[in-house]
Parts: structure tokens; sequence; C-alpha cells
């Protein structure tokens, strides 16, 4: 998935009320962007880094800037844009290009559960296929990503829901989409949302199944990687 704009790079001056951040364009400029991340972004928000923005000329948007990339300075990217990955997993998946997760058709935020969404069904081969996403953006350790970066009661919801599909004669998928370019491993960060660990646990020991995606990333495009081990701590 390209990204629509091109994008401009800016350091982050400082990210707040979860969806704000200011920063300063390459010509001294300070502006507001949006910033489609509802997690903590430990270690991702710190004042001085090097971002990048997405400009936008929508009339109906307040903000003219969407926060789309960390740059590590090393080569190496993250993904903070909680919509890109979907919209890039989407197109991946009609196209056939996720191993193991292949389907005539795929539906996207179909209602499903106790008022729920699932992010993709994937109906026509086989049982229904119930694939949840989450993108995962935390690495404590090199080389490891790890999820949630906060306590997540959604998510914890989520899984009892792929549990209940399980039961019911579907398959279950939870994929964690690693928006990080620098993660060749996949956990749980456990000490940050014990009850997630939990009901992960269950969920796999019912037969969810669990598979971990990286991601290939530029400031020009988002585009889906190989898969990745994934292990419970």
């Amino acid at each position: 998935m390209r990204f629509p704009s091109p994008l401009v790079p800016a350091t982050l001056i400082r990210r707040y009320k979860r969806f704000l951040a200011d920063a300063t364009l390459p010509d001294g400029r300070e502006i507001t962007a949006h910033c489609a991340n509802p997690g903590s972004m430990m270690g991702l928000a710190d004042p001085g880094m090097r971002i990048w923005l997405e400009p936008n000329d929508d009339p109906k948007k307040k903000l003219k800037y969407g926060w789309r990339l960390v740059d590590h300075g090393d080569g190496n990217f993250t993904g903070v844009d909680t919509s890109v990955p979907n919209r890039m997993l989407k197109a991946a998946l009609m196209a056939g290009e996720v191993p193991g997760l292949a389907a005539p058709m795929v539906r996207a935020e179909v209602r499903y559960g106790q008022n729920s969404r699932i992010d993709f069904l994937l109906t026509g081969a086989g049982p229904d296929t119930y694939v949840e996403v989450k993108s995962v953006t935390l690495s404590r350790q090199p080389g490891l990503a790890e999820f949630p970066d906060s306590v997540t009661a959604r998510g914890t919801k989520h899984l009892h829901e792929l549990q209940a599909m399980v039961g019911a004669g579907h398959r279950a998928v939870m994929l964690y989409l690693v928006q990080r370019t620098d993660c060749i491993r996949v956990t749980l960060a456990a000490d940050i949302d014990p009850t997630y660990a939990a009901a992960l646990r269950d969920a796999i020991a019912a037969g969810v199944e669990v598979m971990a995606l990286s991601c290939r990333i530029t400031p020009e495009e988002v585009l889906p990687g190989k898969g990745l081990p994934f292990a419970l701590p």
C-alpha cells in the first residue's frame, strides 16, 4: 500500500491527548498532527524523534497532517498509524499473498459475537475463517516485538470472541502484524497486561491459531513481509 500523499519528515515535539502530536517541519513551522494510535506508544513518542507525516488538503479534516512513521535513523521504521496495516492487509488477503489465509472471498469489519466486528472474514474455502488483527509496535529488547503496549480490555474481549467461533465450528486466527522493521520475533508483554496474556493462552488451548507477520516499511509504502515466529513468554 502506497501512501496517498508523499510523506514529509518532521521532528516530534510531544504527543498528548492520545490522538494529537506537535512537530516541527524542516522549514521551522510547528504543526499539530493527528496520531491514529490508541496505545501507549512506549518508546516511540520521545521528544526529538524523527518522524514522518502525511499532509492532506481535505477541507473536512481539521488537522492537515497525520503521523505515519517513526524513523529510527538506522534504516528501520515503525508504523504508528493502526489503520494502515488493515488497509494493506486487506489487499494482500484479496490477492492471496498471506500464507495460510487464502480464500475466494474476503470481507472486512463483519459483525459477529457480542456486538463485535471481526477485522476479516474469509469464506469459500472450507470453514469460515475469522481473522483478528493487532498492530504490534512495542519492542523492549533488540529484535523482539511485544503486544500489547498498554492494558487492552478490548483485545481480551476479541480473544473470547475468537474462542467462541472455534466452539461454533469455525476457524479463528489471531494475527499479530508487526509494524516494525527491526524485529524478527514476537511475544506477549504479559507484564503489561496479564489478563490479556491469560486470555490468549486459553484461546490457544481452545484451538485459536496464532500467526505473526512482518511489514516492509518505507516513507513511500507499507507492504506485507514474511511470517515471524511467535512464542508465549
